[in-house]
C-alpha cells in the first residue's frame, strides 16, 4: 500500500545533531520506498540549525514558540502525509522502525512509538533506568517522544500534542491516542544522543520522574524545574551527539 509519510522534526539550537539526524532519516526513508517529506520546525534557534536544514531537500518551518508541544503541532499542521512521524532532532531512525510504524497503522493502530537506545556512553544508573523504562513502557504501552507516529486522522482527532504541558506532552499524546484506538510499541528501536543524560545526575533526574509518576503531565504546566529542556544546558552542544561530524548531503524526496 502506497502512503505519503511526513517526518516532523522540532529543532531548537540543534546544529550539533541535525545533519546526522537528517542524513540517516532520509537514507532510511528512501530505503522504505514510500513517498515522504521531511519538515524541520526551526523553533527560535540562534545557531546554524536553519542553515544546516537548508542544506538538505527538506521543508523548513520557522516558529517562535520555545514550547515543544506547540512546535510539534506546528509541523503536524503543515504535514501533507497520511502517516506522521515525530522525530527528535538528536535521534537516528532506521528503515526497520519506519516500516514497523507503517505496518502498525496499516493493521489498524492509530499510532505509537519506538523505544530508544543511547549513542555513546551513559552512567550505570542510566542503563538501569533505560531498561526499566522500556520494559514498563512496553507493558503499558507508552513511549517517549524520540520517535512517535500516528495517522493524520488520529492526530486531528486528539487535537495534536496538548499545549498546556511544557514536558511529558508525549506521554499525554499517547494517552489521548489510546482513547481513540489501538497504540503499538514496535520491537524496533531508534538511537538517540546521550547528551541530556550526561548533563544530570540521578539525584537531579529522580524528582522529574517522581513528578511524572505521581502527578502525571499536569505537573509540567510551567517551565519550572525544566532547565534540561528550556535552560541554557539544553542546547545541542553537550555530550556525544548522534551523527556528529557527518556532513550533510542532498536528498531526493
Amino acid at each position: 500500500m502506497r502512503v505519503m509519510i511526513s517526518f516532523v522534526i522540532p529543532a531548537h539550537n540543534e546544529e550539533a545533531c541535525l545533519a546526522g539526524t537528517l542524513e540517516t532519516l532520509i537514507a532510511a526513508a528512501e530505503a522504505v520506498g514510500q513517498p515522504f517529506e521531511v519538515i524541520v520546525v526551526n523553533d527560535a534557534s540562534t545557531d546554524a540549525t536553519a542553515e544546516i536544514a537548508q542544506r538538505f531537500d527538506v521543508r523548513v518551518l520557522d516558529v517562535e514558540h520555545r514550547h515543544i508541544a506547540a512546535t510539534r503541532n506546528a509541523g503536524g499542521r503543515e504535514a501533507r502525509g497520511e502517516v506522521l512521524f515525530f522525530i527528535d532532532a538528536d535521534t537516528q531512525v532506521n528503515a526497520a522502525a519506519i516500516r514497523a510504524g507503517l505496518k502498525a497503522i496499516e493493521q489498524g493502530a492509530v499510532g505509537g512509538g519506538c523505544h530508544f537506545g543511547y549513542a555513546g556512553s551513559i552512567p550505570r544508573w542510566a542503563h538501569v533506568m533505560l531498561w526499566l523504562g522500556n520494559t514498563i513502557g512496553r507493558l503499558l504501552p507508552v513511549c517517549g517522544g524520540a520517535c512517535m507516529f500516528c495517522s493524520r486522522e488520529a492526530f486531528a482527532a486528539v487535537g495534536g500534542f496538548p499545549e498546556r504541558y511544557y514536558a511529558a506532552e508525549d506521554v499525554a499524546f499517547i494517552k489521548a491516542l489510546k482513547r481513540h484506538g489501538r497504540v503499538v510499541i514496535p520491537r524496533e528501536k531508534v538511537l538517540t544522543s546521550n547528551r541530556k543524560i550526561r548533563t544530570m545526575s540521578f539525584g537531579e533526574l529522580l524528582p522529574l520522574l517522581l513528578r511524572l509518576v505521581f502527578r502525571g503531565p499536569e505537573s509540567f504546566r510551567t517551565r519550572e524545574g525544566l532547565g534540561l529542556w528550556y535552560g541554557p544546558e539544553a542546547r545541542a552542544d553537550r555530550g556525544d551527539p548522534v551523527g556528529a561530524g557527518k556532513g550533510g548531503r542532498e536528498s531526493e524526496t
